[in-house]
């Protein structure tokens, strides 16, 4: 069946080194098989390598950009507000991406625009303009400095209208820290991977957006009548007003409860005033609104205020579970206040929460245990719950100011200037890890250590399953769950719609099939559209392969082999390396990958193709 609707089939490449920009078509067997948000950026990553034969600098002008929303991003369906960031990451010199809610993407489609590709360098601090697929390249140098809220402020003030979407970088992209992020809509991130530090090294403050296309659905009634159902189900779940009040902040009180809460950097599952940073203070005393990203029902996201003390006047739209769990228990702080303080600055200054609780709190236990000395601290003590040196950490990591210029280089550079780190930092292949303790569960531990961009929990989120299961689950079972996420996950973001429907209220993935059949007109099975979504975590993969990973890279962080918890249920509880070695051999044997990890040479005939033929030319 052939594509009859839901794309406008246009490709925008942007040379910011030129200062010039292509609008081009893309045709029908490129958008069949790859579908749209990750599936475009990471084939696009592919031929971009190719291009360059496997020698790309994440911070080069050569490192290409792209950001891609899927079919179904901006239609009225279930939670269609994702867009896709793309690139080569500066954390792990390996295949990157992050994916961002609110309505930016949404604006990406109306703009009549499946994808943009960025490369080159600007010469000078500038914004992109999109408006309507014409693109104007704006040198705006007032802006260095700026953090990411200030600076929508005054692009929007210099373009005289708020009728745009912007998605721009703080002080961290500016400073290519590595795990800068790209904000929009006050505090939606594309957090992961450092693809702010690559819009820095472009000296590409930031992409503004203006659309008023109509976007392409081939039955709307048909998508109508699936929508009601869809609705209907997520309406009545018994989970729905729960996620509306709290969102993602009541996984503090059941990673707290099951042993996996990231407590004083990993030294323990548990943390005595978990109450004290949970949903229900949240609700008590600092919410005081809902946000939502596209067409979303669940609403999950928080808007808080701190009404008094010394944060008073901290407003935030948030934090949700990863940045309150990295940013407070694992940092030892029990002041929700704080927590609030700390997420606005990390979304001022444009870094990932997550990862800047995890640099941090290594930094605390790597001098209590002596591995760090105070010359090295740059004199200034920092202990666990210590808010006032904590707050400096995080605006000395954005400026790259003393200890924080290391810091800024992320795990590996850490781990580079002091050796010893090695001991106390969490991270696979350079990205640090979320904020789920693996160390009772194999599955976990399994889907982090073979996560494309490293240990990230949204590639494959099973460590609910496993509890549930308890410790009779089959290696097998555990493999096979793991594979099926890794399967599905990027399914969602190739389609430009949000997983928490699926993962958090049960809603069937076949619903996404009709959706994407309504909205196209393609009459593919859910199967067939599992088939080409596993093809992209091949193609990750392969990236990745080519870019010299293989089994020693799909590992797991020292202290999940050496120190376990301290109390708790999972007291006591570590990975034993027989066990991981197993299950890691029985993950590739089903992947149909090597005994070291490498996919079959006959696998990269599937991607043969050029996306933009002329990239082939100018080899």
């Amino acid at each position: 069946m052939s594509i009859k609707s839901g794309y406008f089939k246009k490709h925008l490449h942007v040379d910011l080194t030129r200062g010039n920009a292509e609008r081009l078509d893309l045709s029908e067997t490129f958008i069949k098989k790859y579908i749209g948000g990750r599936g475009f950026g990471a084939k696009l990553i592919w031929d971009n390598l190719r291009k360059h034969d496997f020698k790309i600098d994440p911070l080069g002008p050569d490192n290409l950009l792209v950001i891609a929303p899927g079919p179904l991003t901006g239609v009225y369906l279930p939670s269609s507000g994702k867009n896709s960031f793309v690139a080569i990451s500066p954390a792990t010199g390996l295949y990157g991406d992050s994916s961002m809610g609110g309505g930016f993407g949404v604006e990406l489609r109306q703009a009549g625009i499946d994808a943009v590709s960025i490369t080159g360098r600007a010469p000078e601090l500038s914004v992109l303009l999109i408006e309507n697929g014409e693109t104007t390249i704006l040198a705006m140098p007032g802006l260095k400095g700026k953090n990411c809220l200030e600076a929508e402020g005054l692009i929007k003030e210099r373009l005289g209208t708020h009728a745009v979407h912007v998605a721009t970088i703080g002080v961290g992209g500016e400073n290519m820290v590595k795990f800068a992020c790209v904000n929009t809509d006050w505090s939606r991130n594309a957090g992961r991977t450092g693809i702010g530090a690559i819009m820095g090294s472009k000296n590409l403050k930031a992409i503004v957006v203006r659309g008023d296309k109509d976007i392409p659905v081939y039955n709307v009634a048909g998508l109508v009548a699936e929508n009601a159902i869809a609705f209907k189900y997520m309406r009545e779940h018994k989970y729905f007003r729960m996620w509306q009040q709290e969102g993602l902040m009541n996984v503090i009180a059941y990673a707290n409860e099951k042993g996996i809460l990231p407590s004083y950097n990993f030294k323990d599952g548990v943390f005595a005033k978990h109450d004290q940073i949970n949903g229900a203070t949240m609700l008590s005393g600092y919410k005081i609104g809902d946000s939502a990203c596209f067409s979303c029902p669940m609403c999950c996201g928080n808007i808080c205020l701190v009404k008094n003390g010394k944060y008073a006047g901290t407003v935030v739209e948030g934090p949700e579970y990863e940045s309150c769990a990295m940013l407070g228990s694992n940092l030892g702080i029990d002041n929700f206040a704080a927590v609030l303080s700390a997420n606005r600055l990390c979304d001022e200054l444009g870094i990932d929460t997550i990862s800047t609780g995890g640099v941090i709190g290594a930094v605390i236990e790597g001098y209590e245990r002596g591995i760090l000395s105070l010359a090295d601290l740059d004199g200034r003590e920092i202990t666990w719950g210590d808010e006032e040196a904590i707050l400096g950490l995080i605006q000395k990591i954005a400026r790259r100011q003393g200890i924080g210029n290391v810091l800024a280089d992320g795990a590996r550079g850490i781990i580079k200037r002091w050796p010893e780190m090695d001991k106390v930092i969490l991270h696979v292949k350079g990205l640090e890890q979320s904020a789920y303790d693996s160390r009772s569960s194999l599955s976990m531990a399994l889907a982090y250590a073979t996560s494309d961009i490293g240990a990230h929990h949204t590639r494959a989120w099973t460590i609910a399953k496993e509890m549930e299961q308890g410790q009779n689950w089959s290696d097998d079972e555990k493999v096979d769950i793991v594979i099926y996420h890794q399967k599905v996950r990027p399914l969602f973001d190739m389609l430009g719609v949000c997983r928490l429907p699926w993962i958090e209220l049960g809603l069937s993935e076949r619903h996404y099939a009709n959706f994407y059949k309504y909205v196209t007109g393609e009459e593919a099975s859910l199967e067939e559209l599992l088939e080409r979504s596993n093809d992209i975590y091949n193609l990750t993969r392969l990236i990745n392969v080519r870019l010299g990973t293989s089994r020693k890279d799909d590992s797991l962080p020292r202290k999940v082999w050496a120190n376990p918890p301290l109390t708790g249920p999972t007291a006591g509880r570590i990975i034993k390396q027989d066990d991981f070695n197993r299950i890691l051999s029985l993950y590739y044997q089903k992947r149909g990958w090597n005994e070291d990890g490498i996919p079959p040479a006959s696998l990269e005939r599937k991607f043969e193709d050029w996306a933009v033929p002329a990239w082939n030319e100018h080899r």
